[in-house]
């Protein structure tokens, strides 16, 4: 393939902005079509995902753009999980064991507004609000788009096309049914409401600031993110349908005296809740695994080619990880694109599948597990071995959030970890544990580490 001098992107969300900037910079004239109107005139997210967790697979990314600088106004870290028991104080567990092993608050509209900014102003990117890719002819390299605004389509071709539209990715059914591939959309039976802590007066945060927020309750929970303002997003999870569900949340009254018995610590500080609870949408959680991410002069990225639930705070971060792997592998590949998008999809597929999993599987964790002597009692023994093996034994957790470590070798290790931590448990003492047994299984199981980060 003859480099492409021009590179169309569909979706101007987080990773289409992010991957319009990193092109720019290395020489590509960059055009985006967006189904939904310019964000930073139009009041369209209330209710969706407002917050998200920025952490070091992220943060690279955006260095790598030369726009962590002016992110860095955006974020408000979080150290821990704040866990509010029911009936129990409430109590604070870091998330890692060292100064820099935080991760970030960042509102998804705030961040978004930068960066698409950033790829219009300094990087000249064409960015087409309101025009919705309907079909794809990859025989002739065009595609018929709908102006939402005048209501009429037309025609566009492109020399390289990179879907980055979302979960609903109309590029991704396109490509797919091109190259007679396939995708599921696996939907969880439990659906997310946001509500809403106001800040307090003089904008001061009524809950610790500095820590991400969990009333965990085995089945369903709710989470609190903090805000600049000193707001917190507030979200509800829960079952769709059952005995505890949305659906049986049908009236103001029935909601507050849900909250009132199920999260007594938090409704005080939820003013609006019956409000919040019927004006805001009730959103569908799912994950979309794809097995055909490049086809021709196209490819796939972020949540179009892999979407997952969001608990584990990396849907975003294993999207700007998409864009930084891409560039590294033009870098490697000289900007041949076709060899680059190969090698892309043999690498990313089977790290997008693994922090699927792992994504799934943390929503028991958060729900449930955190709660647990046994999960509690793990993760101390956890930070006491990644003290003595720095090299080798990391929690899970941390090779996630704080390393580079790919996904899928951090499933693999962190459950080759878990049952060392088995084996070498002796009783409910985080400090009476066989070390000796543990240096053994260490050293035969897991090989030394190298870190990016």
């Amino acid at each position: 393939m003859v480099r492409p001098k021009h590179i169309t992107i569909a979706g101007a969300g987080l990773v289409g902005s992010l991957l319009a900037v990193i092109l720019n910079r290395r020489g590509y004239r960059v055009t985006i079509f967006e189904k939904r109107p310019d964000l930073r005139t139009s009041d369209i997210s209330a209710g969706r995902s407002i917050n998200l967790a920025l952490a070091n697979r992220g943060t690279h990314a955006l260095r790598l753009a030369g726009l962590m600088h002016d992110v860095e106004t955006l974020l408000i870290p979080m150290r821990g999980r704040m866990l509010h028991e029911w009936g129990e104080p409430a109590e604070f567990w870091p998330y890692g064991q060292r100064e820099h092993e935080v991760i970030y608050s960042v509102s998804r509209g705030e961040l978004n507004n930068l960066m698409m900014t950033a790829a219009e102003t300094e990087c000249l990117t064409q960015i087409h609000f309101s025009h919705e890719i309907q079909s794809v002819d990859f025989e002739k390299n065009e595609f018929r788009v709908l102006d939402h605004q005048t209501g009429n389509t037309r025609i566009e071709s492109f020399e390289y096309l990179i879907g980055a539209d979302g979960g609903g990715s109309e590029v991704r059914q396109a490509l797919v049914d091109a190259a007679d591939g396939s995708f599921t959309a696996e939907m969880l039976d439990h659906d997310y409401k946001e509500l809403e802590i106001p800040a307090g007066p003089g904008n001061t945060f009524q809950i610790e600031k500095e820590a991400l927020h969990i009333w965990p309750r085995g089945g369903f929970m709710l989470i609190a993110l903090p805000n600049l303002d000193g707001s917190f997003t507030v979200t509800l999870f829960m079952p769709s349908q059952g005995e505890i569900s949305f659906e049986k949340l049908t009236d103001p009254d029935v909601v507050i005296e849900f909250f009132r018995e199920q999260f007594p610590s938090a409704i005080e500080f939820l003013p609006f809740l019956a409000e919040d609870f019927f004006s805001n949408p009730t959103g569908e959680l799912g994950t979309i695994r794809c097995d055909t991410w490049v086809y021709r002069n196209s490819m796939l990225l972020g949540d179009a080619a892999h979407a997952i639930v969001p608990f584990h705070g990396q849907g975003m971060n294993c999207g700007f990880e998409d864009c930084a792997k891409l560039n590294d592998l033009l870098d490697q590949y000289d900007d041949d694109w076709e060899v680059a998008a190969a090698e892309f999809e043999k690498a990313r597929k089977p790290n997008a599948d693994a922090i699927a999993d792992m994504a799934l599987e943390n929503y028991v964790i958060m729900r449930d597990s955190v709660s647990d002597a046994e999960f509690q009692l793990k993760k101390e023994i956890g930070f006491k071995l990644e003290q003595k093996f720095p090299q080798q034994f990391i929690p899970r957790y941390s090779m996630v959030m704080f390393h580079d470590i790919p996904y899928a070798e951090a499933l693999h290790r962190g459950k080759i970890q878990d049952e060392i931590m088995n084996q070498i448990i002796r009783g409910n003492d985080p400090n009476d544990i066989d070390m000796t047994l543990a240096e053994r299984l260490i050293q035969a199981e897991l090989s030394p580490l190298e870190f990016a980060f």
